[in-house]
């Protein structure tokens, strides 16, 4: 099959589908205006760089975009995000297309104003197809649109992320931690604030020696790395927090077995890849329950479903697992076998291919 992409080579999420299909013997393009700058696509996969970047590019390269599609011939386009690449796709009239949303294009994007509303409206309304990650965005889209969604999850690679020994990891510590853009919507400063908060909990109560030994990792850049810093210096565990900054995608299964505790306390998030890699890790986790978090999480059996509004919650929830060395080994191979029973990447790859395959 001939398959052609129109999204952001940038994205890991990306780079997995075009590297997948690829791998699989199909003739791939990807048409972009976001080029990888990290060497990640596969050689099978014919790159395209649109000439007019984002966000201009989204209307300005349609003409381009169209002489493409006539030298390629493609059998099917799919492309990633309702908003941005969405809205081109829209405008160049190629059938058939499926589209793929993302999250922050359905549940940012069309809040901002009532002609970003119409723009993801008509864009989910031009394409042949759609599909999900997950329930939770499966039900917000149905927001803008009325017609049938496919499920098909952002899985993991189980032979990437798995339980291994890492040589830098502190023994005697009990880190717990994150991976996460610095961004104010996934909630990094609550994270901050309730471990200050625990360690202060477990000293009143006279749990000292797990208190010394907490520690804190967040790995990961973004606009608010200084202020964060500064927080965790306010809330007094400056010293016992480190920010790693931004790692190459393949060297994040080796920050995640650093830690015995991940938690995501996002304000918004639209599915949960990255607790899903913790959980494949063998890693407990502790997350809010916003958007599809809660889908990716088996509570009291692969970790912990909190309330971002009480603090309290979070920091009872981290202190049952500090205290309990037997309940993180306990979540820990509870959440790696929810993972292989339910978000094999491989898995996925054959569901989005027999979709491909049911649109020729």
């Amino acid at each position: 099959m001939k398959i052609c992409y129109l999204a952001g080579a940038s994205s890991i999420h990306t780079v997995r589908w075009v590297n997948a299909m690829a791998e699989r013997g199909h003739i791939v393009h990807l048409i972009t205006m976001h080029p990888d700058q990290l060497d990640r696509i596969d050689e099978r996969v014919t790159m395209h760089i649109l000439k007019v970047p984002a966000p201009f590019g989204y209307y300005m390269n349609i003409f381009e975009t169209k002489i493409l599609f006539k030298k390629i011939k493609p059998d099917l386009l799919h492309v990633h995000y309702a908003s941005g690449y969405g809205t081109l796709a829209r405008l160049v009239r190629f059938s058939p297309l499926l589209l793929s949303v993302w999250g922050s294009d359905v549940y940012l994007f069309p809040y901002k104003s009532n002609r970003n509303e119409q723009i993801v409206r008509k864009n989910l309304a031009g394409a042949s197809r759609i599909t999900a990650t997950g329930h939770a965005l499966k039900k917000q889209t149905e927001k803008f649109i009325s017609a049938p969604i496919d499920i098909v999850p952002f899985g993991i690679d189980l032979d990437k992320f798995k339980p291994m020994e890492v040589k830098d990891k502190q023994k005697e510590a009990i880190v717990i931690g994150t991976v996460k853009r610095m961004k104010h919507i996934y909630g990094i400063d609550l994270l901050i604030k309730s471990v200050a908060k625990l360690v202060k909990y477990l000293q009143e109560n006279r749990y000292n020696e797990i208190a010394n030994r907490i520690k804190l990792l967040i790995v990961g850049d973004g606009p608010e790395l200084t202020e964060l810093q500064q927080l965790a210096d306010e809330q007094g565990i400056g010293d016992i927090t480190e920010f790693v900054g931004a790692v190459p995608n393949e060297q994040v299964p080796v920050f995640i077995n650093q830690l015995d505790i991940y938690c995501a306390f996002s304000r918004s998030e639209s599915f949960g890849v990255a607790v899903l890699e913790a959980s494949a890790c063998a890693v407990p986790v502790v997350v809010s329950n916003v958007g599809g978090l809660p889908e990716v999480v088996q509570h009291g059996k692969t970790g912990y479903i909190v309330d971002i509004d009480v603090m309290d919650e979070m920091v009872e929830k981290l202190f049952k697992l500090v205290i309990d060395k037997n309940k993180r080994n306990e979540f820990g191979r509870n959440g790696r076998s929810f993972v292989q029973s339910n978000y094999e990447w491989d898995h996925n790859v054959t569901q989005m291919e027999n979709i491909y395959l049911q649109m020729q």
